[in-house]
This record gives C-alpha cells, sequence and structure tokens, in this order.
C-alpha cells in the first residue's frame, strides 16, 4: 500500500500508523460500525455539554449545530451499514475514549476546560483518519462519503478549541492542550491494534 501524504494536524502529537490505515482498510464492516458509533456518541457529548452549561450562550449555540450534525453523520453512517447488510449491533470500544475522560478534571471551571479541549482532540483524530480512510478505501463511493465529512470534523475540533478559548486564557489552554495531546499520544501507542476509529 503506497503512502499518502496527508496535513499533519498541529494538535495531535503523533499521526496514525500506516498499520493503522492496512488494518482498517482490511476490515472496513468493522470500521463503519465503529463509526457510527462513534457519531452517536458525539452527539450524546455535545448534548451533554450544553445541558451542563446552559448558562453559557455561545457553547449551547455552536454544540446545538454540532450536534445535528453528528446525529445526521450517525443515520448517514447507518445508511453505508444498511448497504453492506451490516448490523448495527454493539461493539466493544478500546479504551480510548475512556482514557482520555479519566482526565477531565472534577471541579469547575477546569472541568470545562478539560471536556472542551477532550472533544476537541477525539474529532481532531477522527478528521485525520476520515481523510486516511478517504485516500486509502478501495470502494470509491465509500471513499467519497469519508471525504465528504473531513471538512465538518475539522470545523468540529475548531468549535471545541473556539469555545476554550473563549471561557479560558489562551496560555491556559495552551498548557493544558499540550498536557492532554501528550496523553492522547500515549494511549494511542499502548492500545492494542483494532480496526476501530481510535484504537
Amino acid at each position: 500500500m503506497a503512502s499518502v501524504t496527508l496535513p499533519t494536524i498541529r494538535f495531535l502529537q503523533q499521526p496514525t500508523s500506516q498499520a493503522w490505515v492496512e488494518q482498517a482498510i482490511a476490515s472496513l464492516n468493522v470500521v463503519l460500525l465503529d463509526h457510527s458509533h462513534c457519531e452517536r456518541k458525539a452527539a450524546g457529548v455535545a448534548l451533554n455539554l450544553l445541558f451542563r452549561y446552559p448558562a453559557q450562550s455561545k457553547l449551547v449555540h455552536l454544540l446545538t449545530t454540532v450536534a445535528q450534525e453528528e446525529l445526521m453523520h450517525f443515520e448517514q453512517v447507518n445508511q453505508w451499514l444498511e448497504r453492506r447488510g451490516i448490523a448495527l449491533g454493539p461493539l466493544p470500544a478500546p479504551p480510548y475514549g475512556s482514557g482520555l475522560s479519566a482526565q477531565v478534571r472534577r471541579c469547575e471551571p477546569e472541568r470545562l476546560l478539560d471536556s472542551l479541549l477532550i472533544c476537541g482532540l477525539i474529532e481532531a483524530r477522527s478528521h485525520e483518519r476520515l481523510g486516511l480512510l478517504a485516500a486509502y478505501c478501495p470502494d470509491s463511493n465509500l471513499a467519497k462519503f469519508y471525504q465528504s465529512l473531513v471538512a465538518s470534523e475539522a470545523r468540529h475540533y475548531g468549535v471545541y478549541w473556539t469555545l476554550a478559548d473563549t471561557y479560558f486564557e489562551r496560555s491556559t489552554v495552551a498548557q493544558r492542550l499540550e498536557e492532554l495531546a501528550q496523553v492522547e499520544s500515549r494511549l494511542l501507542a499502548a492500545l492494542r491494534p483494532e480496526p476501530r476509529m481510535h484504537s
């Protein structure tokens, strides 16, 4: 499989390995099922944040749009599952998301900052990996679908980091983002390889 050079995302400390790409392409049905679960969870996270912080009007406005888009993507991925005859069922998730969530501090305002930055990191990794799937997927129609999602994933991680900059000093955001990005990188390095969006 020839290597494709994609733009790097400066917030991610390590790029996705070629080994992940090869495994994902070899198990596209599993990746699609996992992708469905990821879109559903992403919508739920956005909704949970706007319910938790209803007084933050900019957050509520922006995350309402994010939640709507994530649900639309959930439906679109489910349509791909139907086309390929894949039942929408349970799938054990790798400990990536729970490992990042464990970094969220429990007291405010740190809890809000950490939640926003972790969501941004997850969306940034999704953006990177959707770009890789678009570049390497042998099914041209599915590759076009992945490509159609790349811009919205970039917009989503931009929303989370814009909100972090809105509510916190930039130096505080930068320092904590560096810490959490290190954790994200270590988590991916430590995970047993699986055909998942985040493994």
